[in-house]
């Protein structure tokens, strides 16, 4: 099986790398991609050197699997040249989440959908995949009215002009600004750029694919984003409305069940979830479970999760893995 990584130069890029030596996801060729400027980098993966190549070079490759993490225009422009030589693309960026012909994938959540028919799997926003990975089971047993969520988001997020930006200015250092305001000790309450209803493309992404991936477009969801001075991971105080009533301890009980979900819910001894202690780690944090007793059947959460991880390049290997296990990509339909 070839699989390629396109990207793979980038932020996201190079945890794909990692969580492919993590979970020894086999393959015979692994084919590394980016941009002109980055053509003719080697980069190194389990021992070996690989040099990275074009785009177009890629294509003429034809790989079963593309991973995608190279920006929303090179997915639009792209993905649709790799699926046309029978690649399976599942791409990183917002390009094709919201398309009604693609899918948009959390593994644990619903990708017993996917078929060999599906050539462009969509991944879902960081942000959304750490809340719906909590939400889904809940919604399942429950069924969910409203959710409330703000977030307090890495600047991983936004790549490493602004780790940088951050570095700089905690070390008193003139440098390239990625955010129009210092970060350092700041909170920057805009993740994005604006849409006209006054919400950022960010918050409204939490909205639309929260719906889209539980298939209820009924489930009213509202959202403020914020862009904090963290590195390890993005935060989220979740307030959900359910449509049935709940006992605090079954909701504990119901999450400590969820594969790839860890409860760490001991307020009297300060267990909580933390980004600084979700860093490099695959799972979704949960803690401050508590009934919101202002509003019916109200329930207040608080995610953590490693942006970079289960965010984004976990996310996209696992979908591939699930791929792979299933005898979903074009080599393994034309050995059977």
């Amino acid at each position: 099986m070839k699989l390629a990584v396109v990207g793979a130069t980038g932020l996201v890029g190079n945890v794909m790398l990692k969580v492919l030596a993590e979970q020894k996801v086999e393959f015979s060729e692994l084919i590394l991609v980016a941009s002109e400027k980055s053509v003719g980098k080697q980069i190194e993966f389990r021992g070996e050197i690989y040099t990275v190549i074009g785009l177009k070079d890629a294509v003429a490759k034809r790989p079963d699997i593309a991973l995608f993490s190279a920006g929303g225009d090179t997915s639009l422009e792209w993905a649709p040249k790799f699926a046309e030589v029978g690649t399976t693309v599942i791409d990183n960026s917002s390009a094709w989440r919201m398309d009604p012909t693609k899918k948009l994938i959390i593994p644990e959540v619903n990708a017993d959908c996917l078929t060999e028919e599906d050539k462009i799997i969509a991944n879902p926003n960081c942000s959304t995949i750490q809340m719906v990975m909590v939400l889904a089971p809940l919604y399942k047993k429950y069924g969910i009215k409203r959710i409330v969520v703000s977030t307090y988001q890495s600047i991983t997020g936004t790549g490493v002009k602004a780790v940088n930006q951050l570095e700089n200015e905690y070390k008193g250092i003139q440098g390239e600004m990625a955010y129009p305001f210092p970060i350092h000790r700041n909170a920057i309450p805009q993740c994005d750029v604006f849409e006209e209803n006054g919400y950022t493309k960010e918050e409204m992404k939490l909205v639309r694919e929260t719906q889209k991936i539980l298939a209820n477009p009924d489930i009213a969801v509202t959202a403020t984003a914020i862009r904090v001075p963290v590195v390890g991971g993005h935060s989220e105080s979740v307030n959900v409305q359910l449509e049935k009533p709940f006992e605090v301890s079954d909701i504990r009980k119901i999450l400590h069940e969820t594969e790839g979900v860890i409860v760490q819910d001991n307020p009297a001894t300060q267990i909580y979830p933390m980004p600084l202690y979700a860093h490099g780690k695959d799972d979704v944090f949960v803690g401050r479970i508590r009934k919101d007793n202002t509003v019916e059947n109200g329930l207040n959460l608080w995610v953590v999760a490693d942006n970079l991880r289960k965010g984004a390049a976990t996310n996209a290997v696992q979908i591939a893995q699930y791929l792979i296990a299933n005898k979903l990509v074009s080599n393994q339909l034309e050995k059977a």
